[in-house]
């Protein structure tokens, strides 16, 4: 990440060294763990389903046949994305009542309770304690989703926005990779430590929890929700560090009037019904939740849940597509790397437009490749779809991974802000429950053109953006906030 940053030791409108230390300690303690969560089933998943079917012998003389220990594996699966969806549809209040550190404080105390149960579900013979680890992890997942990004978006000036907002996608495509890597047989995905395997993020969380404890609460935060603008103040003067007195009065500033906008318009923290009963907010609530969802029903979910089998049909090895997933995973690590330079030198249109064509192309190929493939053993043919696979992962990170996460953050004033983040992650975990409950209907169904829902999603994601969504890039929430008042009859000029 330090890479594509120019960190400055003292105040300015640029990188500082605290500033980066915030964002690389909340990420590696926030949503990292979420992608660890995402991708730490895929590879131990026999070793947990024997150990399952041996507690319903053991313990509840109960003997199943392979159907229903399926069914099993896909409720533990996906009681992960219930506990997600049931978190969204809190993390709003949470992260008002009790501030975005302090929500993700909150956080990162359950996902260490959820460490616990993994690392003991084994030697008690509990199935339960899995299940319940997953769900209460979902929960902390919705909380971040929701907190992570408006917390370094907050706490950064204005022209780093982008450049923060992409940190939410390198944690979760990060967290991916090292489950990965964590659970490869000779380390931790083996009979012996596979609950270790599960729980070993908790080292990440309770690293990050003590600097965190440290760290600044929002400033924006502090002024406008809790009305603390000595608080506040100070908070800005150890984010923006010394000689940056300037910078902190006019950002003090701004909160004032807002705070003061807020009061002519008899206006408080936004009610869920509050935001979905306001008209002018109706298109920044329709391109955000329709931006996480198609972040998930893009299909990349599809490909990480599913990546072993794809490489598989497309002719290689098992042996060789385990260790070509986790080069993909690698690949997928590297390419979220570039989103702080091109969020910052590029505007979120034409990236977005970019993301997703590159997405619905490549899907498209991959989806006739393999359906050559099936009726061919052409070496070259194998290598194209590897390659697709590759090109579609790029187009995703080079838009829809990271700017989805934090447009919310840059469309929405304060007020609605929490709301919209909240219903942008409720369509998320949805997203992610439907790719994982129907994919795999869909490949029994259509074989190689199961990814082609997955097209049509980004296609109209596409035509969502040309048409609807305002340039954002170095603008504040209430100069793009005209340009989306009257909803579908918006226009961008």
């Amino acid at each position: 990440m330090v890479f594509v940053m120019h960190v400055t030791p003292a105040g300015g409108r640029g990188w500082n060294t605290f500033l980066l230390l915030i964002c690389v300690s909340v990420t590696m303690g926030t949503t990292i763990p979420v992608g660890y969560f995402f991708g730490v089933l895929n590879a131990p998943a026999e070793l947990i389903k024997r150990w399952c079917e041996d507690i319903l012998a053991s313990e509840y003389d109960t003997i199943v046949s392979p159907s229903q220990l399926d069914i099993l594996w896909t409720s533990i699966v996906s009681i992960y994305l219930i506990g997600g969806i049931c978190g969204s549809c809190f993390s709003a209040l949470c992260s008002d009542k009790y501030g975005r550190k302090g929500c993700l404080m909150i956080s990162g105390a359950v996902l260490v309770v959820c460490g616990m149960l993994f690392t003991w579900c084994r030697a008690a013979n509990s199935l339960e304690m899995l299940m319940v680890g997953r769900f209460l992890g979902g929960i902390a997942s919705a909380l971040i989703f929701t907190a992570q990004p408006m917390y370094l978006l907050e706490l950064a000036p204005s022209e780093l926005s982008g450049s923060v907002g992409v940190f939410t996608c390198i944690g979760v495509t990060g967290g991916i990779l090292l489950a990965q890597v964590m659970t490869l047989s000779q380390l931790l995905g083996n009979e012996d430590l596979w609950p270790y395997a599960l729980s070993f993020y908790t080292l990440l969380v309770v690293a990050s929890l003590l600097p965190m404890w440290w760290f600044p609460e929002s400033p924006r935060w502090l002024y406008l929700h809790k009305r603390d603008s000595a608080a506040s103040e100070l908070a800005l003067r150890r984010i923006r560090g010394h000689g940056a007195e300037e910078e902190v009065q006019r950002e003090l500033l701004q909160m004032k009037n807002t705070l003061e906008a807020q009061a002519q318009a008899s206006s408080k923290d936004s009610s869920l019904c509050q935001v979905l009963g306001d008209r002018e907010l109706f298109l920044p609530l329709l391109l955000v939740c329709s931006f996480q969802a198609t972040q998930q029903l893009s299909g990349i979910n599809a490909i990480f849940f599913y990546s072993l089998s794809i490489l598989t049909e497309a002719g290689f090895s098992p042996g060789a597509a385990t260790w070509l997933n986790l080069g993909i995973g690698g690949f997928n690590l590297c390419t979220s790397l570039l989103g702080p330079l091109l969020i910052q030198k590029f505007p979120r249109r034409p990236l977005m437009m970019l993301s997703c064509a590159v997405c619905a192309l490549s899907l498209l190929a991959m989806s006739i490749g393999l359906y050559f493939l099936e009726s061919s053993e052409s070496t070259v043919l194998t290598y194209f779809c590897a390659a697709f696979i590759l090109s579609f992962i790029l187009g995703f990170q080079i838009g829809l991974g990271p700017i989805a996460y934090f447009i919310g953050s840059e469309l929405l004033e304060d007020s609605p802000r929490p709301v919209a983040m909240s219903m942008g992650s409720l369509f998320s975990w949805i997203g992610n429950f439907l790719v994982g409950m129907c994919f795999p209907l869909l490949q029994g169904v259509w074989s190689s053109f199961a990814f082609m829902p997955c097209m049509c999603v980004c296609i109209y994601c596409l035509l969502l953006t040309w048409r609807y969504l305002p340039e954002t890039r170095g603008r504040e929430p209430k100069d793009v906030k005209p340009l989306m008042s009257h909803g579908l009859r918006s226009k961008l000029d």
